[in-house]
Protein backbone atom coordinates (compact mmCIF):
# COMPACT_ATOMS: atom_id res chain seq x y z
CA UNK A 1 0.00 0.00 0.00
CA UNK A 2 2.93 2.49 -0.06
CA UNK A 3 2.18 5.52 -2.08
CA UNK A 4 -1.45 4.51 -2.47
CA UNK A 5 -3.82 7.02 -2.13
CA UNK A 6 -7.21 6.05 -0.28
CA UNK A 7 -10.62 7.13 0.90
CA UNK A 8 -12.70 5.37 3.88
CA UNK A 9 -15.85 6.86 4.87
CA UNK A 10 -17.86 6.49 8.51
CA UNK A 11 -13.69 6.64 9.35
CA UNK A 12 -14.25 8.48 12.69
CA UNK A 13 -15.20 5.59 14.56
CA UNK A 14 -15.43 1.33 14.16
CA UNK A 15 -14.55 -0.08 11.26
CA UNK A 16 -13.89 3.14 9.24
CA UNK A 17 -11.35 3.54 11.76
CA UNK A 18 -9.71 0.33 11.88
CA UNK A 19 -9.90 0.31 7.80
CA UNK A 20 -7.70 4.10 8.26
CA UNK A 21 -5.61 2.94 10.59
CA UNK A 22 -4.49 -0.53 8.85
CA UNK A 23 -4.54 1.22 5.42
CA UNK A 24 -1.99 3.72 7.06
CA UNK A 25 -0.22 1.62 8.79
CA UNK A 26 0.73 -0.02 5.61
CA UNK A 27 2.08 2.96 4.06
CA UNK A 28 -1.50 4.45 2.13
CA UNK A 29 -2.56 8.17 2.06
CA UNK A 30 -5.85 7.98 3.69
CA UNK A 31 -8.28 10.39 3.62
CA UNK A 32 -11.29 10.33 6.66
CA UNK A 33 -14.39 11.40 5.76
CA UNK A 34 -16.81 11.59 8.25
CA UNK A 35 -19.37 13.97 9.68
CA UNK A 36 -18.16 13.66 13.54
CA UNK A 37 -15.58 16.74 12.92
CA UNK A 38 -14.30 16.88 16.27
CA UNK A 39 -13.74 13.26 16.72
CA UNK A 40 -12.29 12.51 12.93
CA UNK A 41 -9.67 15.24 13.36
CA UNK A 42 -8.02 13.70 16.29
CA UNK A 43 -8.46 9.96 14.96
CA UNK A 44 -6.95 11.32 11.61
CA UNK A 45 -4.21 12.87 13.34
CA UNK A 46 -3.26 9.32 16.10
CA UNK A 47 -3.72 7.22 12.29
CA UNK A 48 -1.63 10.01 10.32
CA UNK A 49 -4.62 10.46 7.78
CA UNK A 50 -6.15 13.07 6.60
CA UNK A 51 -9.69 13.95 8.07
CA UNK A 52 -12.63 15.80 5.63
CA UNK A 53 -15.54 17.06 7.50
CA UNK A 54 -18.18 15.06 4.97
CA UNK A 55 -22.07 15.18 4.83
CA UNK A 56 -22.42 11.97 2.29
CA UNK A 57 -26.33 12.50 1.95
CA UNK A 58 -25.61 15.61 0.10
CA UNK A 59 -24.00 15.31 -4.04
CA UNK A 60 -21.81 18.24 -3.70
CA UNK A 61 -20.04 17.08 -0.26
CA UNK A 62 -19.54 13.45 -2.26
CA UNK A 63 -17.76 15.46 -5.03
CA UNK A 64 -15.93 17.77 -2.98
CA UNK A 65 -14.29 14.70 -0.96
CA UNK A 66 -13.13 12.84 -3.88
CA UNK A 67 -11.62 16.18 -5.58
CA UNK A 68 -9.88 16.91 -1.99
CA UNK A 69 -8.24 13.85 -2.47
CA UNK A 70 -7.30 14.55 -6.32
CA UNK A 71 -6.39 18.04 -5.97
CA UNK A 72 -3.72 16.81 -3.20
CA UNK A 73 -2.18 13.77 -4.39
CA UNK A 74 -3.19 13.57 -8.13
CA UNK A 75 -4.74 10.03 -7.76
CA UNK A 76 -7.34 7.92 -5.94
CA UNK A 77 -6.28 4.23 -5.55
CA UNK A 78 -8.50 3.03 -2.93
CA UNK A 79 -12.26 3.81 -2.18
CA UNK A 80 -13.83 1.82 1.25
CA UNK A 81 -17.56 2.99 0.92
CA UNK A 82 -18.46 2.07 4.53
CA UNK A 83 -20.28 5.17 6.30
CA UNK A 84 -23.81 3.74 7.66
CA UNK A 85 -26.56 4.68 10.00
CA UNK A 86 -29.50 2.40 11.87
CA UNK A 87 -32.90 2.47 12.18
CA UNK A 88 -35.39 0.13 13.77
CA UNK A 89 -39.11 0.72 12.49
CA UNK A 90 -41.94 -1.41 10.94
CA UNK A 91 -42.44 -0.45 7.20
CA UNK A 92 -45.95 1.40 8.38
CA UNK A 93 -44.44 3.66 10.44
CA UNK A 94 -40.84 4.24 8.83
CA UNK A 95 -40.18 7.97 8.76
CA UNK A 96 -40.23 8.70 5.30
CA UNK A 97 -37.46 11.52 5.51
CA UNK A 98 -35.10 8.82 7.45
CA UNK A 99 -35.93 6.69 4.33
CA UNK A 100 -34.40 9.40 2.49
CA UNK A 101 -31.55 10.15 4.34
CA UNK A 102 -30.57 6.65 4.69
CA UNK A 103 -30.53 5.72 0.89
CA UNK A 104 -28.66 8.50 0.02
CA UNK A 105 -25.96 7.87 2.78
CA UNK A 106 -25.58 4.27 1.95
CA UNK A 107 -26.42 3.77 -1.81
CA UNK A 108 -26.35 6.91 -3.49
CA UNK A 109 -23.02 7.98 -1.70
CA UNK A 110 -21.42 5.11 -2.78
CA UNK A 111 -22.35 5.08 -6.06
CA UNK A 112 -21.57 8.54 -6.64
CA UNK A 113 -17.58 8.44 -5.02
CA UNK A 114 -17.31 5.36 -7.14
CA UNK A 115 -17.95 7.26 -10.14
CA UNK A 116 -16.04 10.59 -8.95
CA UNK A 117 -12.61 8.04 -8.46
CA UNK A 118 -13.50 6.01 -11.48
CA UNK A 119 -11.00 7.87 -13.99
CA UNK A 120 -8.21 8.13 -11.56
CA UNK A 121 -8.36 4.62 -11.33
CA UNK A 122 -9.14 3.88 -14.79
CA UNK A 123 -5.94 6.52 -15.77
CA UNK A 124 -3.58 4.14 -14.42
CA UNK A 125 -5.40 0.46 -14.67
CA UNK A 126 -5.15 -0.12 -10.86
CA UNK A 127 -8.32 0.66 -8.37
CA UNK A 128 -10.10 -0.93 -5.44
CA UNK A 129 -13.61 -0.42 -4.45
CA UNK A 130 -14.62 -1.94 -1.11
CA UNK A 131 -17.93 -1.86 -0.06
CA UNK A 132 -18.85 -2.68 3.85
CA UNK A 133 -21.72 -4.21 2.44
CA UNK A 134 -23.83 -6.27 5.81
CA UNK A 135 -25.00 -9.80 5.71
CA UNK A 136 -28.10 -7.92 5.04
CA UNK A 137 -27.30 -7.25 1.85
CA UNK A 138 -28.02 -11.13 1.34
CA UNK A 139 -31.21 -11.67 3.57
CA UNK A 140 -33.49 -9.66 5.70
CA UNK A 141 -34.65 -9.45 8.55
CA UNK A 142 -38.01 -7.25 10.35
CA UNK A 143 -38.12 -3.71 11.11
CA UNK A 144 -34.79 -2.69 8.72
CA UNK A 145 -36.63 -2.03 5.83
CA UNK A 146 -34.22 1.20 4.44
CA UNK A 147 -31.09 -0.98 5.69
CA UNK A 148 -32.00 -4.29 3.91
CA UNK A 149 -32.87 -2.31 0.93
CA UNK A 150 -29.74 0.29 0.73
CA UNK A 151 -27.61 -3.09 1.59
CA UNK A 152 -29.01 -5.13 -0.96
CA UNK A 153 -28.58 -2.27 -3.48
CA UNK A 154 -25.18 -2.23 -2.99
CA UNK A 155 -24.68 -6.00 -3.76
CA UNK A 156 -26.15 -4.51 -7.21
CA UNK A 157 -23.95 -2.07 -7.51
CA UNK A 158 -20.45 -4.06 -6.57
CA UNK A 159 -21.47 -6.86 -9.12
CA UNK A 160 -21.90 -3.88 -11.93
CA UNK A 161 -19.29 -2.02 -11.26
CA UNK A 162 -17.24 -4.76 -11.23
CA UNK A 163 -18.35 -6.45 -14.62
CA UNK A 164 -17.29 -2.40 -16.13
CA UNK A 165 -13.92 -2.13 -13.89
CA UNK A 166 -12.66 -5.73 -14.99
CA UNK A 167 -10.96 -4.55 -18.60
CA UNK A 168 -9.48 -1.32 -16.68
CA UNK A 169 -8.06 -3.08 -13.80
CA UNK A 170 -10.59 -1.86 -11.52
CA UNK A 171 -11.83 -4.76 -8.84
CA UNK A 172 -14.99 -4.05 -7.01
CA UNK A 173 -15.65 -6.12 -3.86
CA UNK A 174 -17.99 -5.95 -0.63
CA UNK A 175 -17.47 -7.67 2.55
CA UNK A 176 -20.70 -8.72 4.26
CA UNK A 177 -20.03 -9.40 8.03
CA UNK A 178 -22.79 -10.51 10.75
CA UNK A 179 -22.50 -7.79 13.68
CA UNK A 180 -19.64 -6.31 14.63
CA UNK A 181 -18.36 -4.42 17.90
CA UNK A 182 -18.84 -0.49 17.06
CA UNK A 183 -21.01 1.80 18.41
CA UNK A 184 -23.78 1.77 15.20
CA UNK A 185 -24.08 -2.12 16.58
CA UNK A 186 -24.18 -0.58 20.19
CA UNK A 187 -27.43 1.42 18.77
CA UNK A 188 -29.04 -1.62 17.30
CA UNK A 189 -28.98 -2.94 20.68
CA UNK A 190 -30.57 -0.64 22.62
CA UNK A 191 -33.25 -0.42 19.67
CA UNK A 192 -33.79 -3.73 19.23
CA UNK A 193 -34.09 -4.28 23.44
CA UNK A 194 -37.03 -1.99 23.33
CA UNK A 195 -38.71 -3.28 20.23
CA UNK A 196 -38.44 -6.98 21.85
CA UNK A 197 -39.19 -6.02 25.43
CA UNK A 198 -35.16 -8.33 26.03
CA UNK A 199 -32.14 -6.83 27.94
CA UNK A 200 -29.24 -5.84 25.41
CA UNK A 201 -27.13 -9.21 26.74
CA UNK A 202 -30.78 -11.01 25.71
CA UNK A 203 -30.33 -9.52 22.44
CA UNK A 204 -27.23 -10.13 21.91
CA UNK A 205 -27.10 -13.53 22.30
CA UNK A 206 -30.80 -14.33 21.20
CA UNK A 207 -30.74 -12.25 18.16
CA UNK A 208 -27.68 -11.31 16.89
CA UNK A 209 -25.62 -14.47 17.91
CA UNK A 210 -28.58 -16.70 17.47
CA UNK A 211 -27.40 -18.03 13.91
CA UNK A 212 -23.99 -17.79 14.15
CA UNK A 213 -21.91 -21.10 14.59
CA UNK A 214 -19.25 -18.79 15.91
CA UNK A 215 -21.16 -17.26 18.74
CA UNK A 216 -19.02 -13.79 19.22
CA UNK A 217 -18.81 -10.29 17.84
CA UNK A 218 -16.82 -9.48 15.05
CA UNK A 219 -13.96 -7.04 15.53
CA UNK A 220 -13.43 -4.46 13.87
CA UNK A 221 -9.91 -5.12 13.45
CA UNK A 222 -10.52 -7.97 11.33
CA UNK A 223 -12.32 -6.31 8.95
CA UNK A 224 -9.67 -4.00 8.71
CA UNK A 225 -7.15 -6.73 7.47
CA UNK A 226 -10.05 -8.27 4.90
CA UNK A 227 -9.94 -4.56 3.28
CA UNK A 228 -6.06 -5.27 3.06
CA UNK A 229 -5.81 -8.17 1.42
CA UNK A 230 -8.56 -7.01 -0.80
CA UNK A 231 -6.17 -4.59 -2.13
CA UNK A 232 -3.43 -6.71 -2.05
CA UNK A 233 -2.04 -8.40 -5.48
CA UNK A 234 -3.51 -12.05 -4.12
CA UNK A 235 -6.82 -10.87 -4.55
CA UNK A 236 -6.22 -9.52 -8.03
CA UNK A 237 -8.74 -12.06 -9.60
CA UNK A 238 -11.52 -11.18 -6.57
CA UNK A 239 -14.16 -9.04 -8.17
CA UNK A 240 -18.19 -8.71 -7.88
CA UNK A 241 -17.70 -10.56 -4.90
CA UNK A 242 -20.28 -10.78 -1.60
CA UNK A 243 -17.99 -11.90 0.37
CA UNK A 244 -19.64 -13.18 3.93
CA UNK A 245 -17.92 -12.71 6.86
CA UNK A 246 -20.63 -13.55 9.38
CA UNK A 247 -19.29 -16.54 11.66
CA UNK A 248 -21.68 -18.93 10.05
CA UNK A 249 -24.22 -16.85 10.45
CA UNK A 250 -25.61 -17.27 6.77
CA UNK A 251 -24.55 -20.91 6.12
CA UNK A 252 -28.14 -23.08 7.45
Amino acid sequence: MKDKVAIVTGAASGIGLAVSRTLAQEGARVYMADLNEETGRRQASEVGGVFVRTDLSRREECRRLVEAALQAEGRVDVLVNNAGIQHVSSVEDFPEDKWDFMLALMLTAPFLLTKYCWPSMKERQWGRVININSVHGLVASPFKSAYISAKHGVSGLTKTAALEGGPLGITVNSICPAYVRTPLVDNQIADQAKVHNLSPQEVVETIMLKNAAVKRLIEPEEIGKFVLFLCSDAASCITGSTLTMDCGWTAT
